[in-house]
């Protein structure tokens, strides 16, 4: 009871310190949050976040990760449950109301080093050239455990993405997609 009561007020800190524009928040166990200088973090209403195996035992034992960078955007909605999720957001990522994201989830907008060997080669020439497109899933969109959502994509409202599936193009509404890359399995209904 007082771990929970310690841990809950080391999470209120860390959303205050990191300018977190948030709403009601459950927090099982305690993520890493850390929105740089210039970033932009707001979180909707009744965002739950489980961090570690004690909260959501399903082989991923690391805490929720939530990282914004200079000049970047997160917007997560209302009613949005994640578990163990990394978000990287060096440029933009919006995520739409009732979205479920499961356990070990990765969601990055950028590629992390440019192509380019050569370029690789100069860290401050790297970092000026990596690859930065906005993240946009939509509504009621449910990503299955241990699955990689890529730059660029954007998925459709009501949509499901297989877990362990890497997305790498959009995903249209009302569709289950799944595997490396992610492919349409099934249309759910007409749109």
């Amino acid at each position: 009871m007082v771990d929970d009561i310690y841990c809950q007020l080391r999470f209120r800190l860390l959303l205050v310190i990191n300018r977190v524009e948030h709403e009601k928040i459950k927090c099982n166990g305690l993520p890493y949050i850390a929105v740089v200088s210039g970033g932009n973090c707001c979180f909707g209403n009744n965002l739950t976040l489980n961090n570690g195996l004690r909260y959501n035992p399903i082989g991923y034992p690391q805490p929720c990760c939530i990282v914004v960078s200079s000049g970047a955007k997160l917007i997560i909605g209302n009613n949005v449950g994640m578990s163990q999720a990394s978000i990287i957001c060096h440029h933009s990522i919006t995520i739409g109301d009732n979205v479920k994201i499961g356990g070990g989830v990765k969601i990055y907008d950028t590629n992390f080093h440019s192509l380019d060997p050569i370029v690789r080669r100069n860290h401050e020439q790297d970092m000026a050239n990596k690859k930065k497109e906005p993240v946009i899933i939509e509504h009621d969109v449910f990503i299955g455990a241990g699955s990689i959502i890529l730059p660029g994509v954007t998925i459709g409202a009501n949509s499901v993405v297989g877990a362990g599936s890497v997305v790498t193009k959009n995903i249209p509404s009302n569709q289950i997609w799944g595997g490396n890359p992610a492919k349409l399995l099934r249309v759910l209904h007409d749109e």
